[in-house]
C-alpha cells in the first residue's frame, strides 16, 4: 500500500514539477524524502580528438529539507585510456518554500567538496573530475504551471590535487560561478496517468569567472529530457560558448544521462 501511495504521489507531482529537473544545474527543490536516485552520465567533446568522462552518481532525499549526492569520475581527458579520477560529495538544504497549487518559490543553500587526482592544466576550476576543492552557493527556483525558472550563484576554492599535482602559480585558486535555467513541460498536454511519457525542454546559461585574471565564459546549454513511468529519466544536452576567455574542457561538450529512481525506501 505504501509503495502504491508513493507512486500515486509521484504521478501527481510529475506533470507539475518535472520541468524543474534541469539537466546542467540543480533546482532549489529537493527529491522526495527517503528516495534514491542512480545516475550514469557521459560527457565529452569531439575536437580536436574525442575525449569523454563517465560519472556514477547516487542521490538520496534525507528529508524534505535536505538531500545529498555522491559521485565518482573516470575519463581519458588527461591520459590515454579511461582512468579513475576521484569523487565528490554534494549537499543541498532548502531553507525557503512558498507553495500553492502548481506554483511555488523555493530557495536552497548548497555545497560540494571533491578530491581529484588529475594534473591541473586548465584555467577553469571545476569539481566534476578536474579539481579538488570546495564550492558553496545559493539557488532560487520559481515554478508556475508548465514553466520553471531557476538561478544560482556560488563561490569555488580549489586546492592542490592528490598525487603531487599542484596548482601552477599563475593559475587562479578562486572562482565565481553563476547559472540561469528555464524549463518547459512540453508533454503530456493532458495528464491521464503516471505511465505517460513526460518531455521537458530546457534553455540554460552557465557562466564562470576567475576574479582578477581576466578569465571568464558564458555558455548556452539547450537540453531535452524524457521521463518514463515517472521513474526513469533520459537527458541530452550540448554546451555552446557565447563567449570564452578561459582554457577549459567544458567548451562544446555534449551530455547524455540516464537516471533511475527508487521511492519509499
Amino acid at each position: 500500500m505504501k509503495q502504491l501511495l508513493a507512486i500515486w504521489l509521484l504521478a501527481m507531482a510529475c506533470p507539475a514539477f518535472s520541468q524543474e529537473l534541469y539537466v546542467n544545474t540543480e533546482p532549489a527543490s529537493n527529491m522526495a524524502t527517503h528516495s534514491l536516485g542512480i545516475r550514469l552520465e557521459n560527457q565529452g567533446f569531439l575536437t580536436p580528438v574525442y575525449k569523454n568522462r563517465t560519472s556514477l552518481e547516487i542521490m538520496y532525499g534525507a528529508s524534505k529539507w535536505l538531500m545529498v549526492h555522491g559521485s565518482l569520475y573516470a575519463s581519458d581527458f588527461y591520459q590515454a585510456g579511461q582512468h579513475f579520477e576521484g569523487g565528490s560529495v554534494y549537499a543541498k538544504y532548502r531553507f525557503l518554500s512558498v507553495d500553492s497549487v502548481q506554483q511555488h518559490f523555493r530557495g536552497a543553500l548548497f555545497a560540494k567538496i571533491s578530491s581529484i587526482n588529475n594534473p591541473v592544466i586548465n584555467q577553469e576550476i571545476t569539481l566534476e573530475g578536474d579539481n579538488s576543492g570546495l564550492q558553496t552557493g545559493v539557488v532560487f527556483t520559481r515554478l508556475s504551471h508548465r514553466i520553471a525558472l531557476s538561478g544560482s550563484a556560488s563561490y569555488l576554492r580549489d586546492w592542490d590535487n592528490p598525487g603531487g599535482y599542484n596548482i601552477p602559480s599563475p593559475y587562479a585558486r578562486d572562482a565565481i560561478a553563476y547559472t540561469f535555467s528555464a524549463g518547459y513541460l512540453a508533454l503530456p498536454k493532458v495528464y491521464r496517468d503516471y505511465k505517460q511519457v513526460n518531455m521537458n525542454v530546457y534553455a540554460e546559461l552557465l557562466g564562470k569567472t576567475n576574479p582578477g585574471y581576466g578569465q571568464s565564459y558564458l555558455d548556452a546549454a539547450p537540453a531535452i529530457q524524457f521521463i518514463f513511468d515517472s521513474l526513469i529519466r533520459l537527458d541530452f544536452s550540448y554546451r555552446v560558448p557565447l563567449y570564452n576567455s578561459m582554457q577549459r574542457n567544458t567548451s562544446n561538450m555534449y551530455l547524455i544521462r540516464l537516471e533511475y529512481n527508487l521511492f519509499n525506501l
